[in-house]
């Protein structure tokens, strides 16, 4: 068995429109990883003050959140408000139904960070909606020695623990790492997992892969339990996110997630007629939308 697992499969993340005048670079979502169990996108979103993702609903799964620069306000159809800024968190589990709003802050020039949806499973995917927020100074980091820095937004690294809870278990980890240093990161056995390269050049594997940056990087699934990961030249910053597969079927339509098709159909109606999770969507919509 290999000591680091490597890369399989490496996908340029190309910018596209999204939601209201928002560029996003997708890298799980595209037709080349359609999707990675379980994880179903990650985007890497860059929105000036006249864009943003008004009023949506969302269910069966969970969106993560992360603002590397810039501030968005969120705010839902149970009152739900707040905004988030550099280094802070959003957990949102949508489950049975949410619809929220999704703007960067007006005086903005610029609202830069990563979302990333997390499938549930089967037995969680009509949970009552919930919320999981931290401020940056909030999230715990990993310092393994000078010049690498890793932020625990979930799971575990060098023996610091995220707080966050997650009904799909998960590890999300920013790391920053200084020129020609190596970082080697536990991962169970079991995670599939990816690296989203934000900026500079890794090297990952004993093969030292080479990653650049907007690169989604496919990680092995050969039974490793660690991930080797080394800069040379130049500083990097990046993310690497692995979780457990659910193994379960994966019916997407837009922004609902089960498990049929019925299940879907199901979802439509329940959205319409305002019910079974939506009965707030009636004559709601947001005010940071207008």
């Amino acid at each position: 068995m290999p000591s680091s697992r490597s890369i399989t499969q490496a996908v340029l993340s190309r910018e596209q429109g999204e939601g209201v005048g928002a560029l996003v670079r997708r890298s799980i979502g595209r037709p080349e990883l359609k999707n990675h169990d379980p994880f179903l996108m990650l985007d890497e979103f860059d929105v000036d003050s006249q864009g943003g993702f008004p009023d949506h609903p969302h269910r069966g799964f969970e969106t993560v959140t992360y603002m590397l620069e810039g501030q968005f306000q969120h705010e839902d159809f149970a009152g739900h408000k707040g905004t988030i800024g550099p280094g802070d968190l959003q957990w949102m589990t949508a489950g049975r139904g949410i619809v929220h709003s999704e703007m960067p802050v007006k005086t903005n020039t610029r609202a830069h960070g990563l979302q990333l949806w997390v499938n549930l499973p089967k037995e969680h995917k009509m949970c009552d909606p919930q919320y999981q927020e931290l401020r940056d100074q909030e999230i715990k980091r990993a310092r393994p020695e000078d010049g690498i820095e890793i932020k625990v937004i979930a799971g575990e690294s060098h023996g610091v623990s995220s707080q966050v809870y997650t009904r799909t278990p998960t590890m999300y980890l920013d790391i920053k790492m200084a020129k020609n240093k190596t970082v080697v990161q536990s991962i169970p056995a079991s995670y599939t997992g990816f690296i989203y390269t934000l900026t500079g050049t890794i090297y990952v594997g004993e093969r030292a892969f080479e990653g650049k940056a907007h690169h989604t990087l496919v990680l092995s699934e050969d039974g490793a339990e660690t991930v080797q990961i080394s800069t040379k030249d130049q500083d990097a910053h990046f993310v690497l996110i692995a979780g457990q597969p659910l193994k379960e079927p994966i019916v997407q339509h837009g922004p609902f997630v089960m498990n049929s098709e019925d299940e879907i159909y199901t979802t439509f109606d329940d959205f319409q007629s305002k019910k079974n999770g939506f009965e707030r969507a009636k004559n709601w919509k947001s005010t940071i939308a207008k």
